[in-house]
């Protein structure tokens, strides 16, 4: 019997892939890492065929490892980083130019331009999204207008687009699918949130051509099947969702009132609300979580551009650990941060802020001030961000909540944890499987092949590692948010 999934976990600075068994375990996993371009001041960019062949590796390589055929795998899912754009041709199906990466800023012009113009209010009342350039609407404007000829095709229907979940499902089918979910849609700027469609108003708002858009399929279902010569099956395709959708139902978080938040190259906070999208007055976002049989479920996101990046800045620019993982034990090195504050606006701020603008900063140095000073107020620059976000929900939902669960590669650093619960005074839950995203992705294709038999059979799969208890008083905790807050006014708005 086929009794495992395939989850296909494409991030933004790697490739990974899941054999997910039947219980909920992970049996086998394999990971490649992509090459970041960086070929201006502000732009990033992937190379697509790099994500694909490294997908389509470690999703063979995964299987191999677990020992089973390709046949035993009842379903694949894919969960994928999210607002990054893929333009090719429908013909060849090569790209037409590197993906933009969601933390690209090339395209904050643009979106200022459309604020000066009055659109915001009425994008934000149609997407429950603000102007920004991490979305991915400005970035295909902006392709479609560099390109030479692109438009013309485009309009003539001769081009496809989509974030790495089209990308990736196009491949999976040799180009028989183009589609995406409703989470992924909503990530746009070019779906309308309340009616669940592309919306014709907000693709002339942006240029965008309505023929280049995929279809837009529930979260979990078959909607076709992999190439069989690809991975050795006729794989059932089963479960598409946005990473941080896929953590949100990988965590369970099911039920309105319940958040997860995820520790990746940027933060991910999300927050079930239920089956209407809440309005944020604190600058956070309103997103689709998942779309089951039609049924829609929404969350509140709020959204830390760099987080496990600043680890990945100490290690490659800074030269202060070869490793990553060596950050723990440096930062440990030192009882506190010695009066030291670490913004890391590289790419401008995030939620509650959305300055594009803001730039990166190290206040508080003395002649004191240490690499292990440095390390230390750069692991808790994530806390701090993190949970600017948690308060800002807490407004807007009207109620506290009592927990956190989290997820992600930092969640196994135990200190960062106890800071973060005592920043939030909370507990802050970290699973006995801290890959939520690939598991939410593996959940969704089991429930929609009918390995499980509904939702409700997947809350075991989920178990509790550690309780993170909050230490610290709420006096204490509030001055060292004050401190983080006066360095954040510090950066905001820089040239």
């Amino acid at each position: 019997m086929s009794r495992y999934i395939l989850a296909l976990d494409q991030g933004t600075t790697s490739s990974r892939a899941l054999v997910v068994a039947a219980d909920g375990s992970v049996v086998a996993s394999a990971q490649r890492e992509i090459v970041q371009h960086y070929p201006r001041p502000g732009w990033v960019e992937h190379d697509a065929e790099e994500i694909w062949a490294t997908q389509l590796a470690t999703a063979t390589e995964a299987m191999a490892r677990a020992g089973i055929a390709p046949d035993q795998v009842a379903g694949l899912g894919v969960t994928n980083q999210r607002e990054t754009v893929v333009l090719w041709d429908r013909a060849t199906g090569r790209p037409l130019a590197p993906a933009i990466v969601w933390q690209d800023r090339r395209t904050s012009g643009h979106c200022t331009r459309l604020r000066e113009a009055g659109a915001e209010d009425r994008v934000r009342a149609l997407t429950g999204l603000v102007l920004d350039p991490y979305f991915s609407a400005t970035k295909l404007a902006w392709l479609l207008e560099h390109l030479p000829g692109a438009r013309a095709k485009a309009e003539a229907g001769e081009l496809a687009c989509g974030t790495i979940d089209t990308w990736l499902v196009w491949k999976l089918t040799r180009g028989a699918l183009h589609v995406t979910d409703a989470g992924n849609a909503s990530r746009t700027l070019l779906f309308d949130l309340h009616a669940g469609t592309w919306s014709d108003e907000l693709c002339r708002l942006f240029g965008v051509p309505r023929a280049l858009l995929p279809e837009v399929v529930d979260s979990s279902g078959v909607i076709g099947h992999a190439a069989a010569d690809l991975l050795g099956a006729a794989i059932p395709i089963a479960g598409i969702a946005g990473d941080q959708q896929a953590a949100l139902f990988g965590q369970r978080c099911t039920r309105a009132g319940m958040a997860k938040n995820t520790y990746g190259t940027g933060c991910f906070m999300l927050m079930h609300t239920g089956d209407a999208p809440v309005a944020s007055s604190h600058r956070l976002l309103s997103t689709l979580a998942w779309r089951n049989g039609g049924h829609s479920e929404y969350a509140l996101e709020g959204s830390v551009f760099i987080a496990g990046a600043v680890v990945q800045w100490l290690r490659d620019a800074l030269g202060v650990i070869r490793q990553s993982h060596e950050v723990e034990a440096l930062a440990a090195s030192v009882d506190d941060a010695g009066g030291v504050v670490f913004v890391p606006a590289f790419t401008g701020l995030g939620a509650p802020y959305w300055d594009p603008d803001a730039r990166g900063a190290i206040l508080g140095l003395s002649r004191g001030t240490g690499a292990a000073h440095i390390a230390r107020a750069a692991v808790e620059s994530i806390a701090f961000q993190s949970a600017e976000l948690l308060f800002a929900m807490q407004a807007d939902a009207g109620v506290p909540l009592a927990e956190l669960r989290v997820d992600g590669g930092a969640t196994g650093n135990d200190a960062l944890m106890q800071f973060q619960a005592d920043l939030l005074g909370v507990p802050v839950l970290r699973p006995a499987v801290t890959e939520c995203t690939a598991l939410g992705a593996a959940l969704l294709a089991g429930l929609g092949t009918g390995l499980w038999p509904d939702a409700s059979a997947l809350d075991a799969h989920w178990k509790l590692d550690r309780c993170f208890e909050p230490r610290m008083s709420r006096d204490e905790a509030g001055q060292r948010i004050d401190r983080w807050k006066r360095a954040v006014a510090r950066v905001r708005g820089s040239p």
